[in-house]
């Protein structure tokens, strides 16, 4: 068992509805099968680290309605401490609506609800048990102000940030997130945050230097089947996906980014722990849905002893 970890983010709902395509405007088609489950990008993050034995914090809002409740119940299933995870009267839960095609690639649209009730005030609240981490795990699911005022309060208590800036907006203020420790993009974000293409493996780097460039520490950028890349200052640091065969990419990203700080807290060696997250990620997309698809420590370190190589097709975004 390595450091506490915070996430101060999201939970939502997911309704995943597997389809042979994505319907045009206009357009009804049948669905193949349909499943619900628990979703969100804190929600996902803090669950994949805690089924890998880490101790992780969530601060998060959930609606009064039909499905706060079973968000609470399962949170405690996996071992969250949930002392900061409470009920907006009068407000919906966070739903995310997923459509999956054969190949595993999706479509998401969510409507956020009770997450845009997780205000600045709401971390000041827990600031006690935040201060007991030693990483925090942040998103954009949640008001943006709130994760501005993470950061600088983390700054403060001189404890380190993980910013996954997603859903991507054209509009984040560098200057405010400069203090996060990492910045863990995927190529679809890192174009949005730069501006910049992010087609190759050469342009991804280009773009997240671009973002050292301007005073962020470290960029970890998710590759999908290619892996992860680490653009700091110095060399760039490349590192391959395994192959499987890919089932579902829904909360990947999301699992890679929990595996990542659950190995990162625990060892301090920053390669290792992404070299983990992106076998863990890859792992994932072998079963249908998001938390529903990470493995626990004892699964996940069988799916290590089982692979063949190193490098191959897998996605970690």
């Amino acid at each position: 068992m390595g450091g506490r970890i915070g996430v101060v983010g999201s939970n939502m709902v997911d309704l995943v509805t597997y389809t042979d395509r994505i319907p045009a405007a206009g357009e009804t088609l049948a669905g193949r099968s349909f499943m619900m489950g628990p979703g969100g990008k804190g929600a996902n993050q803090a669950v994949a680290a805690a089924r890998l034995g880490a101790d992780v914090m969530l601060v998060s809002r959930i609606g009064d309605d039909m499905f706060g409740g079973g968000t609470i119940r399962g949170f405690q299933e996996v071992g969250l401490d949930v002392r900061h995870v409470r009920a907006v009267p009068g407000i919906s839960s966070g739903v995310a609506t997923i459509f999956v095609e054969p190949s595993g690639e999706n479509r998401i649209v969510i409507a956020r609800g009770a997450n845009d009730c997780l205000l600045p005030e709401d971390v000041d609240a827990a600031s006690v048990d935040l201060k007991e981490c030693s990483l925090i795990l942040l998103q954009l699911e949640i008001p943006m102000e709130t994760t501005y005022h993470t950061i600088e309060w983390a700054k403060r208590e001189g404890i380190e940030v993980l910013l996954n800036p997603a859903p991507a907006v054209q509009d984040l203020d560098l200057s405010s997130i400069l203090h996060a420790t990492f910045l863990v993009p995927n190529q679809t974000e890192l174009a949005v945050l730069t501006g910049m293409p992010t087609e190759t493996r050469a342009e991804v780097e280009a773009a997240a230097r671009s973002l050292v460039a301007r005073g962020l520490k470290a960029v970890i950028v998710t590759l999908g089947a290619d892996g992860a890349l680490l653009v700091r200052e110095g060399p760039s640091v490349h590192v391959p996906s395994v192959k499987v065969t890919p089932v579902d990419t829904v909360g990947a990203g999301d699992a890679f980014i929990g595996a990542f700080a659950e190995h990162y807290v625990r060892s301090r060696d920053l390669v290792a722990a992404i070299e983990w997250g992106v076998r863990y990620a890859a792992d994932s997309v072998t079963r249908p849905g998001a938390q529903k698809a990470y493995a626990d420590a004892e699964a996940f370190a069988r799916f290590r002893e089982s692979l063949e190589a190193p490098q191959g097709a897998g996605s970690t975004a």
